[in-house]
């Protein structure tokens, strides 16, 4: 196995736990959908059931942007979770019904993206352009 430097190791780490989180989110989605079906969110507005239904494929489709190590992983997946828990944040404070654990990791997760989006932007160019 080829020893990478330090700062490559980091954005390895950064680049899996971009990876696990928005599976986390996939998960999430998909399982409600299985148990729940169509009307898995049928208690909130319907913009709000469209946008959870659409990160189901919205969060896969990013994992794999960051697992290619592809600059519009970063830039999606910066967009989906600034939407997200806009969207969440907004219904929790609104209608309820959203656990504290719940918008409270996706904001941590949150903090993490947005500190981490510029390296992961600046680490895929290079590779792309090596």
């Amino acid at each position: 196995m080829i020893a990478l430097p330090a700062s490559a190791q980091v954005l390895r780490g950064v680049q899996a736990l971009w990876v696990i989180g928005f599976l986390v989110g996939t998960t999430t989605h998909t399982a409600d959908l299985i148990i729940g079906g169509l009307d898995a969110y049928s208690g909130f507005p319907v913009g709000v059931r469209l946008f959870w239904v659409t990160l189901t494929i919205l969060d896969p489709a990013t994992a794999v942007l960051i697992i290619c190590r592809r600059r519009s992983g970063v830039v999606l997946g910066s967009a989906v979770i600034v939407a997200d828990i806009a969207v969440n944040w907004t219904v929790f404070a609104v209608v309820g019904e959203l656990s504290y654990f719940g918008v409270i990791s996706q904001s941590l997760f949150a903090l993490l993206i947005v500190v981490t989006a510029r390296p992961l932007w600046r680490w895929f160019g290079q590779m792309h352009d090596a």
